[in-house]
């Protein structure tokens, strides 16, 4: 990918690592509220292939929050939008379309030579599921959830099953406390800081330990999982 003026105020990489980003794929499964911003902003931080996985269509209850979804595009696949986003933001990256849900069957086809992996799903059951291909395939992870006011994030490495810490078997996320517009804004820009720091090396990672982010009382606090 060629390294144009569009990079120039990402002066927190050497051209080096601008270089690393071009060169990695990046999968993000789930293409509505956290996926729509993570698409987003990997695209526009410069990562060169990027695998959007989603079976959904979009709807009006998405138009709050979901940043792909405009009255134009209820009706499209969102994995198709994605796509399309990515495209116009940067048309020399690489987008791929999986227009079908993550499944034990399809897993290793669609996680397949990534170099990382963003949660952006809306279920435990998917996101369990998810755990499992990434170790299967040995790619780093990295989760994201949220609700109302609330998120949280960690970046799980193959042979550490976090979620199986933070979820108990049979736990299903509440839809009570509804999601709206900043929650998924903000918990996604996490999630790509994480998935960056993967591609690039960095140590600094929520390894093992889970961001609980509460809007409500700006409160931010890491925990050891």
């Amino acid at each position: 990918m060629k390294l144009d003026k569009r990079y120039e105020r990402n002066r927190i990489f050497s051209r080096e690592q601008q270089e690393e980003l071009s060169e990695k794929k990046a999968a993000v499964i789930g293409c509505g509220g956290l996926g729509g911003y993570a698409i987003e902003m990997l695209a526009r931080a410069g990562v060169g292939h990027i695998k959007v996985c989603d079976g959904d269509v979009f709807d009006e209850t998405n138009l709050n929050r979901q940043l792909l979804c405009t009255e134009a595009l209820l009706g499209k696949g969102k994995a198709e939008a994605a796509a399309e986003r990515i495209k116009a933001i940067n048309s020399e990256i690489e987008a791929e379309t999986v227009s079908c849900n993550l499944t034990e069957e399809n897993a290793a086809e669609i996680l397949g030579g990534c170099d990382v992996v963003i949660d952006a799903l809306d279920s435990v059951s998917a996101k369990m599921l998810l755990q499992k291909a990434c170790r299967q395939q040995e790619i780093p992870m990295v989760h994201g959830a949220i609700g109302g006011w609330f998120g949280q994030v960690t970046t799980i490495f193959p042979g550490n099953d976090t979620l199986s810490v933070i979820y108990p078997e049979g736990t299903e996320v509440s839809q009570e406390l509804g999601n709206p517009s900043f929650s998924p804004a903000m918990t996604a820009a996490m999630q790509v800081s994480e998935a960056i720091k993967v591609i690039l090396g960095s140590e600094e990672l929520l390894m093992r330990k889970m961001l609980f982010i509460d809007l409500l009382t700006n409160d931010f606090q890491v925990v050891e999982v």
